[in-house]
């Protein structure tokens, strides 16, 4: 009898594949008590664990191919931050002593206290990743209990039909070991539309649905599953006619990604005429593969960040300049966007980058020292990296993008350093272009709602709408427990969005979303009818959009996102945006 289950969809696509069940060490933690005899053997299997997943990250990081999403790294570094901390790997040893009790329980009891008061710890690193720490207890408890920290893995091989995993949580180090698998879809009980999972499935084109309840207790290794991540439904012992049904989907869309393929030279217009620009998100210079052979009109979002992340010091001046010239000689003409260093909240550096009585760069809270704030509280580095924008700029056309704007003293300040860099270019005689537009990212509801101000300072605007959303809705965007949350159809980021197109547009400002709803084709036409003309996303997102926009009439559209806008209830919005869509 088919069971039918539904989640988050968080990558479109569909999948009729076998399932590989990775379950999850939290199921019954034996919870012994002991004797003061066996306190130092507890704690020496605890460090023992702990020093065996240590090595294992270490090693995963080593296996990090170039062509992979550069989540994977950042992500890794995450985990091995997490097990570096003292919260995880010294105080389960007292507790150990104190209690007089197992390691695998002190570990999870610690675990668990973390988890429980959230809201009360000072330390912002584990207050807002709480599905990282879970995540990094899973492998140490693997490793206590004596168990292969590495999942069950689908075959390799390109005959080997495609594996359906299906788990309670997907870590970045899972992630990385299905390089180069035959993996159908993913379907897990933890996640939201912005987690681990989320991103990196979509980055590989993978269908996932997240965030289904129990899905562990009704599948075993082996069971035919069908995912359907358009609709987030997962159907577990399938009867014969949903199977074929769902083979039929399939192959449509098969050939419909094909098709695709031939619009990557069509320009990107509306019925109406109007022109839209799509444009590309990549992290690293190798990434710039991916945005030709999808025909973007350019770069819209260099996360120069990941430069930064895997290594033991900061880049050189002339290490930033070649990554950057590199990229901007690929693109032949077309535009690059650098955005300047985003560090901070998940994306942290192996080495306290600052030094001295400096404030530390690891610090990853999402309200903290982060994005501008670190470069302006840091002018060397910030100046080293603009003076390699500015050089890479004389081999085409470069845009330079400042993170996180809240206030117009620190965008004049950024604005003070910039003119200081090409003044110090100009001292040592190294040419450069100094006519590079300068733009702000709009992703803080301040930011947004004095927009007109930051306009006067500003050549262009670029509105991260995933921080935006997180910060107008008070959701940490990574927390399963608040996933549901997240939402980009709330009214009052539909307003914020919306207000920062129309000001930006009244001003002449160029203004461009290059978050999430950018790449999410049930939002496009919203976008479209808000007045966007350039979107940027990952370049797997890109031939859908343009196929979209290809068929719709702004016009028409407008009208109904007028509507949309002016409204407060979610059940008209939703229908409102269900005529949208079938426009």
């Amino acid at each position: 009898m088919t069971l039918a289950l539904h989640g988050i969809a968080v990558s479109r696509g569909i999948a009729v594949s076998r399932a590989l069940v990775w379950d999850t060490a939290m199921r019954d933690i034996p919870r012994n008590r002991i004797d003061k005899k066996s306190v130092r053997f507890e704690k020496r299997r605890f460090d023992n664990a702990v020093k065996r997943v240590t090595e294992e990250l270490a090693d995963i990081r080593g296996q990090i191919s170039s062509d992979s999403p550069a989540e994977f790294d950042a992500l890794l570094n995450l985990h091995s931050l997490i097990l570096q901390d003292p919260i995880l790997s010294e105080e389960p040893k007292a507790l150990i002593a104190a209690k007089l009790i197992n390691a695998e329980w002190a570990l999870v009891e610690q675990m668990e206290v973390l988890l429980a008061q959230f809201a009360a710890i000072e330390d912002d690193y584990f207050r807002e990743r709480n599905a990282d720490v879970r995540q990094v207890v899973e492998r140490v408890l693997k490793a206590l209990r004596g168990h292969a920290t590495a999942l069950p893995l689908p075959p390799e091989g390109e005959n080997e039909d495609p594996w359906l995993i299906v788990a309670h949580d997907i870590s970045p180090a899972d992630m990385v070991q299905l390089k180069g698998r035959r993996v159908g879809a993913f379907v897990t009980e933890l996640g939201g539309a912005t987690s681990h999972t989320a991103i990196v499935a979509r980055s590989l084109g993978i269908p996932a649905v997240v965030g289904v309840p129990r899905v562990l207790e009704f599948v075993h290794n082996g069971d035919l599953v069908v995912v359907d991540g358009k609709v987030g439904a997962v159907f577990l012992d399938p009867a014969a006619m949903v199977v074929d049904e769902y083979q039929r989907k399939q192959a449509i869309l098969a050939l419909s990604r094909q098709r695709l393929k031939r619009l990557i030279n069509t320009e990107a217009k509306t019925q109406c005429g109007r022109r839209i620009e799509l444009l590309a998100n990549i992290e690293l210079p190798e990434d710039v593969k991916g945005v030709l052979d999808a025909g973007a009109d350019g770069v819209g979002l260099f996360r120069s960040e990941f430069l930064f992340m895997n290594r033991k010091e900061w880049p050189s001046e002339d290490e930033q300049f070649e990554a950057y010239r590199k990229v901007v000689k690929a693109m032949k003409g077309k535009p690059v966007t650098v955005r300047t260093l985003d560090l901070g909240a998940d994306k942290t550096l192996q080495f306290d980058g600052a030094g001295g009585n400096a404030p530390p760069v690891s610090s990853t809270s999402a309200l903290g020292l982060r994005s501008i704030r670190f470069s302006l509280a840091e002018p060397a580095i910030f100046l080293t990296q603009v003076r390699a924008i500015l050089r890479a700029a004389k081999y085409g056309p470069i845009k330079m993008l400042l993170p996180m704007l809240t206030n117009l003293r620190e965008t004049r300040q950024a604005l003070t350093y910039i003119d200081m860099a090409r003044e110090q270019l100009a001292e040592r005689r190294i040419q450069a272009n100094q006519a590079v537009p300068i733009g702000g990212m709009i992703e803080v509801p301040a930011a947004a709602l004095s927009l007109p101000h930051f306009l006067n300072y500003l050549d262009f605007v670029s509105i991260g709408t995933n921080d935006l959303i997180q910060y107008t809705l008070a959701v940490d965007r990574v927390d399963h427990q608040v996933a549901h949350l997240y939402d980009p159809l709330h009214p009052a980021v539909l307003r914020l969005v919306h207000e920062v197109i129309q000001s930006a547009g009244k001003a002449g400002v160029p203004v461009s979303v290059c978050g999430e709803m950018a790449g999410d084709i049930r939002l496009t036409r919203l976008l479209l009818g808000m007045g966007l003309t350039q979107y940027s996303m990952h370049p797997s997102q890109l031939l859908d959009v343009k196929e979209l926009l290809l068929k719709s009439d702004f016009e028409v559209t407008q009208k109904l996102v007028k509507k949309i806008t002016r409204s407060f209830e979610i059940d008209k919005i939703e229908d409102l945006m269900r005529q949208l869509h079938e426009e």
